[in-house]
């Protein structure tokens, strides 16, 4: 696999080398810069509406600036040409996060029916039948994605949040802890992260917060343990590390309203609105496709302005 700088000189050379703008716009992907890699496919799309590769990639920026249904469209459009699993796994991904989940398990089964044994197939099918609350169904996919891979730390976890649901919270508590402690699993970065959820559930935030911190430890780059952590320590008001917490996972999601609302309440607890404002701005500046940051900014601003009014106001009196 080229590098993007020896991709970047090549284009440079060749500039309507479909081959080339494609490799690049997968590295964009990668590194979450989107708008690049978006120009680059739609570039190939115009001179080749159906390619199948530039569809995919397009749908996939999309679904990470969560447009759904526009990613749906681009992997159906792909369907069309080239039925690759992965184009059914993603579009069945898409309709989950619209709450289509009824459609999603029709998209799964389209592989599973020839291929049974597909574990991220499986896996997504558990997941879809976890939030539709049949529980009983989860179970029994999960144990099958155990089945085919049983050192797979997420199906495992899953497999005991599935099994929580009829255990008394102390049991499940009890039984986490004592799982952690083994040596298999004492660096399993999913385990601490469902005992972390346990912990949260029963209102021992200081502890949930410490789970979470570990899980971030053992897997630095998931960025849901990072959140799970940050939210925790708004909680305990512990706001400065909540807001070093958030804003890691602010700067590589910075559609996450919920992040960024809980780091409005920080930075206003701590009578920093500057703060947050200069967080945005940053932000906004490593992401400038993410026009919706442009409203809070402006908003934001209004705010201050209206203060400091305020404030000369009453020293003028």
């Amino acid at each position: 696999m080229k590098s993007e700088e020896e991709l970047r000189h090549e284009l440079e050379k060749d500039p309507d080398n479909t081959f080339l703008k494609i490799c690049l716009s997968e590295i964009y992907l990668r590194k979450r810069r989107l708008t690049e890699g978006r120009i680059l496919v739609e570039e190939v799309l115009s001179q080749d509406p159906q390619n199948t590769r530039a569809l995919s990639i397009l749908g996939d920026i999309l679904f990470k600036r969560r447009l759904f249904k526009e990613a749906l469209n681009c992997y159906r459009e792909a369907i069309n040409k080239d039925s690759r699993p992965y184009l059914h796994l993603q579009s069945a991904r898409a309709l989950k996060e619209m709450g289509r989940f009824q459609e999603a398990l029709q998209e799964l089964q389209k592989v599973l029916v020839t291929d049974s044994k597909n574990l991220s197939f499986l896996k997504e099918r558990g997941i879809i039948l976890t939030r539709m609350k049949r529980f009983d169904q989860a179970l029994e996919t999960f144990q099958r994605a155990r089945e085919i891979s049983p050192k797979d730390s997420f199906v495992q976890k899953e497999i005991l949040r599935l099994r929580s649901q009829v255990k008394s919270e102390d049991n499940i508590l009890k039984e986490l802890k004592t799982i952690i402690t083994m040596d298999s699993k004492r660096d399993d970065a999913q385990l601490y992260a469902l005992l972390g959820e346990k912990l949260k559930e029963t209102g021992q935030v200081k502890e949930a917060t410490e789970a979470y911190g570990k899980a971030s430890e053992l897997e630095p780059q998931n960025i849901f343990f990072i959140k799970q952590k940050g939210f925790c320590l708004y909680r305990l008001k512990r706001y400065e590390e909540a807001i070093e917490c958030l804003s890691r996972a602010f700067h590589k999601d910075p559609l996450d309203y919920y992040v960024r609302d809980t780091l409005e309440k920080c930075f206003e607890s701590k009578g920093d609105m500057k703060g947050f404002l200069y967080l945005l701005e940053e932000v906004s500046s490593n992401h400038p496709e993410e026009k919706r940051l442009w409203g809070i900014i402006k908003r934001i601003r209004k705010r201050l302005n209206l203060e400091a009014s305020k404030s000369s106001d009453i020293k003028d009196h």
